[in-house]
């Protein structure tokens, strides 16, 4: 661990003067110093990433460092190589922007992220989970809804949008049903699979203790199938941001990161739409990183955590 730290205390220290050399990004001592950089902090973190103890070093820590050199590579070439705004601008604009106008992408996050997002998670994952215990129960739903869902879930979001927000209006409801629509069958998949993971023997010992469907439901089945709804909720976070954002394309009030993305490119304001896709990128990953620490909690039984502690 002390070879790691000491190795990214030199990377920083270069880093740091690498920054304050921009001016002077056409000499090769400079990018030498850039390369030295790379090298040294992967050495680092190499080593970081090898220690088992304590287990946020390799959790959090070492990708934490590693997405702080890949900005610090991005803002280095950006400027160096004199990439014009337009094509890709450089992490200190896009902070700037995200600075000066921290009100109006809150106000997008809060129409985007905790009205349509949230509430279309919710209700598509719902409804794709009480859908598979329906069709757990009845054979005949299974052999004919399946099939029907994995029509609508080939459905591009492009043209259930526009018909979205005819059906519903411009404001967040018709967001949330395209997310409905996005979030159904994949809950479903996967619960109908995580209901059928339990084997012959754990389901013979149910039976042998006078359990009905319900109690064995409830004890054996649906524990079970935590892993695969788990699965399904993280997938789920992804596919309902993505859906929100590309919904208020079709139509939205004049709020909202989707709103956002297209007004701005529209003015060739590239900074500020990199600056909304940074909160959008943030929210997911953190809405993503919930969920995965609730599974943590809820299925430190299952095998995967036992290796990992053992």
């Amino acid at each position: 661990m002390t070879r790691g730290f000491s190795a990214l205390a030199v990377a920083l220290a270069g880093g740091i003067a690498a920054l304050g050399l921009l001016d002077n990004a056409t000499s090769i001592a400079f990018w030498s110093l850039v390369v030295l950089v790379v090298f040294v902090c992967w050495y680092g973190l190499e080593a970081l990433a090898a220690i088992d103890k304590p287990h946020w070093v390799g959790a959090l820590l070492v990708p934490g460092l590693f997405g702080v050199l890949l900005v610090w590579l991005w803002q280095v070439l950006v400027v160096g190589f004199d990439i014009p705004m337009v094509l890709l601008p450089s992490p200190a604009r896009i902070g700037h922007q995200l600075a000066a106008n921290a009100g109006q992408l809150w106000q997008d996050f809060r129409q985007t992220f905790l009205k349509s997002v949230l509430a279309g998670f919710a209700l598509g994952s719902a409804a794709g989970f009480i859908v598979a215990l329906l069709v757990d129960r009845s054979p005949f739903l299974q052999r004919g809804l399946l099939p029907l869902g994995s029509l609508v879930s080939a459905i591009p979001i492009v043209g259930i949008a526009p018909i979205m927000v005819m059906w519903f209006g411009f404001d967040w409801q018709s967001k949330a049903a395209v997310i409905v629509v996005m979030t159904f069958f994949p809950m479903l998949v996967n619960t109908i699979a995580g209901l059928a993971a339990s084997s012959d023997i754990e389901r013979d010992l149910m039976h042998s203790y006078a359990a009905g469907y319900w109690q064995t439901l409830l004890r054996l089945r649906l524990p079970s199938a935590l892993p695969f709804i788990f699965n399904a909720l993280k997938i789920n976070s992804t596919l309902a941001m993505i859906g929100g954002i590309v919904a208020e394309f079709f139509g939205t009030p004049v709020v909202g990161m989707g709103f956002r993305i297209s007004v701005e490119i529209g003015r060739m304001n590239v900074d500020m739409v990199w600056a909304t896709i940074a909160v959008a990128a943030l929210a997911g990953s953190m809405f993503y990183g919930v969920l995965a620490l609730i599974e943590r909690g809820l299925t430190f039984w299952h095998p995967s955590y036992r290796q990992e502690q053992s």
